[in-house]
């Protein structure tokens, strides 16, 4: 459930990780199953049993394609995702609420997506999370601008060789491991021509930076800015 009162417009941080800091993922099969999550449950629509047909419809590209199969009603969106990353054992979301109630609706589906899931495929019981998620409104362009660094930077680079002290040190090259990682959104933010920019609405972001621009600033945060991720707030 929501901590706080957010309105149409919102840009709020959503994120939580796994119960006991349990793993949330286990391998890219999972992984993917995030990305469709965000895909396909961004939607007023419910259908029954989706995976089935996205299976029938897809078949050997079931996990690398995203599409919106003829048969369904048009998307109507909950909110914009403007971006994400996932780590094994937990995930943020930046989203923009774009109709009332959207982030909470949204919310619900995927925790329970995610939940139904991993239990069946591992045969476990119980909450995969740790407590209800955890959200907190995003009220300027310049907290936005660097979170947007924390969570689509920072948090894939600490998983590069060495971890962020060695990928600030080799930053140009760690900040290619993060536009190829497939489970975060910046490669969509930077290329716009993969799978994931489907899930995005990254306008957003694309109008806070010029053109180039936001690499300089994301090697600037991780030297200069200290991010505080227990109070899940930016000090700088």
């Amino acid at each position: 459930m929501r901590k706080e009162q957010f309105g149409v417009d919102s840009i709020i941080h959503v994120y939580n990780r796994g119960n006991r800091k349990q793993k949330i993922v286990i391998d890219d099969n999972d992984r993917w199953h995030f990305l469709q999550i965000l895909f396909y449950f961004n939607d007023e629509f419910s259908p029954v049993n989706p995976f089935r047909t996205l299976r029938e419809l897809l078949k050997f590209d079931f996990s690398s394609k995203l599409i919106w199969p003829d048969e369904w009603p048009e998307r109507n969106k909950l909110v914009n995702i403007v971006g994400f990353s996932l780590k094994d054992n937990h995930f943020h979301l930046i989203i923009q609420e774009i109709k009332e109630g959207g982030t909470t609706k949204f919310m619900r589906k995927f925790g329970t997506g995610m939940t139904n899931y991993f239990n069946t495929k591992y045969k476990e019981r119980g909450k995969l999370f740790q407590g209800s998620y955890k959200a907190r409104l995003v009220d300027t362009d310049n907290y936005l601008k660097y979170l947007s660094v924390y969570v689509q930077v920072k948090n894939v680079i600490e998983m590069y060789s060495g971890g962020l002290e060695n990928a600030i040190l080799n930053f140009d090259h760690a900040y290619q491991f993060a536009i190829d990682y497939k489970y975060g959104s910046l490669g969509s933010q930077i290329l716009q021509n993969l799978e994931t920019d489907k899930i995005l609405d990254n306008h957003i972001l694309v109008d806070l930076f010029k053109s180039g621009e936001y690499k300089k600033f994301s090697k600037e945060c991780l030297t200069f800015v200290i991010f505080d991720e227990k109070k899940s707030q930016l000090v700088y």
